[in-house]
């Protein structure tokens, strides 16, 4: 290197970087305040412009005054240069350039290509939407690096990989087809085009003539081969000035030279530059003469970067000192929620010192989320810098919602979705339209599906049961409400029930969002695209609609998800922040930022540093010798940004150690400086720094004392106590009387799955209704197509789900098909000595109690009359398992027992009383076998008359007022399923030793 020194200075990573350069600006330039207005200064993005502006007026002490011209890097005024161009020989028109072509814009131009390839190369609208913005960042990428897509023919041979053959194919698209699409769109030119020409062009200009004040670049590696052009040429400017952030000027020649070879390094990007500009480190400058505080952590942290190939020195680390530890601080957390915590609480404390600031810096958008809400325990409200996906905020999700809802006919998934989200009105009070929502759903939104589409609710509505609607009114205040919706929404759903333009799809679906949105006193318009991410979503449909032209018609199905693949990628970052003292940034965003207390966090590999992202054209090596930087580049200036943020005067390293359950690996930089302090000797000492910041963040949520929780007794008064039940709820009474307690005196009952597909319950009622169909049809001789007639008794009872449910069909239906031909060779064999007298034949029970009379109850599926026992035949169907001998016999399973009790005392109409000879269950599985008679032993009439006396028995206790309803109160006999276990909290006081059971 030449050594020639050139206007090249360094801040140190250990002081502020924007107060530093404002301060060096000042002292140079005087107090002359049009000098300062003259200079100009480039910095790397607009948040580092900010900054600085900031730092000016610190200075000031918030006194007006004129400022530099502050300009990030990538966005120079291209107007303003092409003025000064035109004036210099061999420059005119440089800066003669078409607008550059709009991201969207692109991504569907380049999506209708793809989807116009066709053949192998055949993908989905939402598809190619996604291949449309991979193949707009490889352009990017190419133009940034100034290659030409004619090296990819280059790379593999031939004969060497025929799925790279593919891949060329397929690249055409933006190796040929798309320089002639620009050139159709108004000679339009790529983003990354557009910026290199700018850059360039500002670098000719200020080579052929300097502008009269000063200019300052600072901040920048220059990464962006363009952005080191224009830095080497203000660098060589009489009056220029080039400051780089954080160079080490202290490493030995042998590290700086594997520096020079190992991407991956922070300070990689810097000797690039450097060597670009044959300029040796040591003839770099400090900016200005304020030495570097913390001069030992940099140190200490220059050497757990240090290059693989010189770590040998590692073993003879002299002049460090836990010095080097002051303000350093490490906590590793169980899992992110632990981290969360104990960050929250570090930024909570550094609000008690005056003027302290602090701010944590992640990659990790999930910490970044539990942190901002941590915070909010204190009613600190800070937000996220790095922004939020579009798709994810509020007005992101109702655009999205809008869409499927329409989409898919108004699925009740999508219509309560919709109706609950905070823009959601519908020309009324939002809390109303939600109350509405609420209601339309216990009404009929629950269980099986209703008819698609509006008109479907409104039958459903009208077919409801009348106990579903609390008030008599409310059924037609419902149908009117969904008949508005509909009426909203009836355009965007005609649209969508064929192919429509992209951009009539995009307006229709503005319109019915803007329309739902309105309120009875705002218009939907004024509530929908307010605030900053409703200016976001308005920009995006702004720009959506103006590349939308010449796209191919979209099918109505497909708009949702290409309207969320179009969206996907934009962010929403908040205009101001919501704290004056804390702040949440991404990495990019921190850079040249300075906090009193830096908290880098999620420092795991795969997040700090990030995975790098597959690259779905290219190998390593490809990339390698096509020219595009390695992925190891993106990982140097990540490792910058960790480096930079260690010069804070405080400094928290923090991580999880389980994430979703997964144990994690620290970041490689953890790993290398726990290496560099065992070769000081001074391990664990970080981590004793961070232990009881952990532990004090868990008490935040410890209760003062931990006491067992006492089952739940309640021993409402008798008079409230039910008076009738059926035999299967006296099961339930024995077992589980909790549960009793819940149904019959609490009215509590489980809602259904909202637009349930059919389960075991719903498969046992089908099975039911085609048998007691058959019987009632043949109630003595069977015919000769007895299986032909029950299997079309079973197709009229499973009804239109055969068709619409593929699985009932595929798995229900073969299972029926085998129950029914067991069940007619069964029933052919037992017509000869039984006849079958009742199905689905209710009876009942009058008992005597302390507290009056209690009726029992039952619907018995089958009564036979066995003329050969000359008695009454009990049977019940059992699709699922039937109850053991055991707990017959123990009288835990009372069902027969006490449906013979009732037929016994002539309690079944139509059945004369008479003594009951066989009870049975019979078990229709549809498997192997297809069923199973089991009939019940033991004695019958000892059976029934032992089921009545226990009855009886719990009629007299439960009569009693100070007999409680304990939840399962013998496990051992607790039911296999109960609805009301979350709600008797059976997991707190059975586990946690508050007893239970008897």
């Amino acid at each position: 290197m030449s050594g020639v020194a050139l206007n090249v200075y360094t801040i140190p990573a250990g002081v502020p970087f924007v107060d530093t350069l404002a301060a060096g600006i000042a002292a140079r330039l005087g107090d002359d305040p049009l000098a300062l207005a003259a200079a100009t200064v480039l910095l790397p993005t607009r948040r580092a412009c900010r900054s600085l502006r900031e730092a000016f007026l610190r200075r000031s002490g918030g006194q007006p005054m004129l400022l530099p011209r502050l300009s990030p890097l990538g966005d120079i005024d291209a107007d303003a240069l092409s003025l000064t161009a035109e004036e210099l020989p061999g420059l005119a028109g440089a800066l003669d350039l078409p607008e550059a072509v709009s991201g969207l814009r692109r991504q569907l131009l380049l999506a209708k290509v793809i989807l116009a390839a066709g053949g192998e190369f055949a993908a989905t609208l939402p598809q190619s939407v996604r291949l449309g913005a991979d193949l707009g960042r490889l352009v990017d990428q190419v133009q940034t690096e100034r290659l030409d897509f004619a090296g990819l023919k280059a790379l593999v041979p031939d004969d060497y990989a025929g799925h790279w053959q593919k891949t060329l194919d397929f690249l055409k698209i933006v190796t040929t087809l798309w320089p002639a699409i620009l050139e159709q769109e108004a000679h339009a030119i790529d983003p990354a085009a557009h910026r290199n020409a700018v850059l360039e062009t500002q670098a000719r200009v200020w080579a052929q003539q300097p502008p009269a004040g000063p200019v300052i670049a600072a901040g920048s590696t220059g990464s962006i081969p363009a952005t080191a052009d224009l830095l080497a040429v203000v660098a060589r400017m009489p009056n220029g000035a080039l400051v780089l952030p954080g160079l080490d000027r202290d490493c030995d020649d042998e590290t700086w030279d594997a520096i020079l070879h190992d991407e991956a390094h922070p300070q990689h990007g810097l000797a690039l530059l450097l060597k670009k500009l044959d300029l040796d480190r040591r003839a770099v400058r400090p900016w200005n003469e304020a030495e570097d505080p913390r001069a030992a952590r940099a140190r200490l942290i220059g050497e757990a970067m240090r290059p693989a190939a010189t770590t040998e020195s590692w073993r003879a680390l002299e002049g460090l000192d836990d010095t080097a530890l002051a303000g350093l601080t490490r906590i590793d957390a169980p899992h992110p929620e632990e981290e969360a915590n104990a960050i929250a609480l570090l930024m909570r404390h550094t609000l008690e010192t005056p003027e302290k600031t602090a701010a944590l810096v992640t990659p990790d958008r999930a910490l970044a989320r539990r942190v901002a809400m941590a915070l909010k325990r204190w009613d600190v409200e800070v937000n996220d810098s790095a922004g939020r996906p579009l798709a994810d905020t509020a007005a992101g999700t109702y655009l999205r919602l809008t869409a499927e809802l329409a989409a898919r006919r108004a699925h009740p998934l999508d219509l309560l979705a919709l109706a609950k989200h905070p823009l959601a009105a519908g020309g009324r009070d939002p809390a109303t339209f939600r109350t509405d929502a609420r209601a339309l759903e216990r009404a009929v939104l629950r269980g099986p599906r209703p008819a698609e589409g509006f008109d479907g609710l409104v039958a459903a509505l009208k077919a409801a049961d009348p106990e579903r609607f609390p008030f008599a009114e409310q059924r037609d205040y419902l149908i009117g409400w969904v008949e508005d919706l509909g009426t909203l929404a009836r355009p965007f759903l005609e649209l969508l029930a064929g192919t429509a333009p992209l951009k009539d799809l995009v307006d229709a679906h503005v319109r019915f969002a803007e329309a739902l949105a309105r309120t009875s006193e705002e218009w939907g318009d004024a509530r929908l695209w307010r605030h900053d991410d409703g200016e976001a979503a308005a920009s995006f449909i702004d720009e959506l609609r103006r590349a939308a032209d010449e796209f191919p018609p979209v099918p109505g199905p497909e708009y949702p998800a290409l309207f969320e693949a179009l969206m996907a990628g934009r962010a929403v970052r908040p205009r101001f922040g919501l704290h004056p003292r804390l702040a949440i940034l991404g990495p990019l965003e921190a850079r040249l930022q300075h906090y009193d207390r830096m908290i880098l966090g999620g420092l795991n590999e795969g997040t700090w540093p990030p995975e790098p992202a597959a690259d779905p054209w290219m190998s390593r090596p490809m990339r390698k010798a096509f020219g595009l930087p390695s992925p190891e580049r993106q990982v140097g200036l990540s490792a910058h940004d960790f480096a930079q943020a260690c010069g804070a005067p405080e400094v928290v390293l923090t991580r999880a150690e389980r994430v979703d359950g997964t144990p994690t690996v620290p970041s490689r930089w953890l790993l290398r400086l726990e290496t560099v302090l065992k070769a000081l000797r001074l391990e664990g000492r970080i981590d004793l720094e961070g232990e009881p910041w952990l532990a004090w963040a868990r008490s935040l949520d410890e209760p003062d004392a931990v006491q067992p929780v006492a089952p739940p007794e309640p021993r409402p008064p008798v008079v409230a106590r039910p008076r009738r039940l059926s035999v299967t709820r006296v099961e339930t009474w024995m077992r589980d009387p909790y549960a009793i307690y819940a149904r019959h005196i609490l009215r509590l009952s489980k809602l259904d799955p909202i637009a349930a597909d059919p389960g075991a319950a719903e498969r046992g009622q089908f099975i039911h209704q085609a048998l007691d169909a058959f019987v009632k049809l043949h109630p003595n001789l069977l015919p000769e197509n007895a299986v032909a007639e029950l299997l079309e008794l079973g197709r009229q009872s499973f009804g239109p789900l055969l068709d619409t449910h593929p699985d009932v069909r595929a798995f229900w239906w073969p299972r029926f098909e085998r129950i029914a031909a067991w069940f007619v060779a069964l029933e052919r064999e037992r017509r000869h000595t039984v006849k079958p007298l009742a199905t689905e034949v209710t009876g009942t029970l009058e008992l005597q109690g302390p507290a009056g009379p209690f009726t029992l109850t039952a619907t018995a599926d089958r009564i036979d009359r066995d003329a050969k026992e000359n008695g009454l035949v009990i049977i019940d169907y059992k699709t699922g398992t039937p109850p053991s001998a055991r707990e017959i016999e123990l009288g835990f399973a009372p069902q027969l027992p006490l449906e013979a009790a009732i037929a016994e005392a002539g309690g079944f109409p139509d059945v004369t009383a008479g003594a009951v000879s066989g009870l049975a269950f019979w078990r229709l599985s549809g498997g192997d076998p297809a069923g199973e008679e089991k009939p019940v032993k033991g004695d019958v009439a000892t059976l029934a008359a032992e089921a009545r006396a226990g009855l009886e028995e719990l009629i007299r206790a439960f009569d009693d007022p100070a007999t409680p309803y304990r939840s399962c109160p013998r496990p051992a006999m607790a039911p296999r399923y109960t609805d009301y276990a979350h709600l008797a909290r059976v997991q707190e006081w059975s586990a946690g030793g508050g007893g239970g059971g008897e």
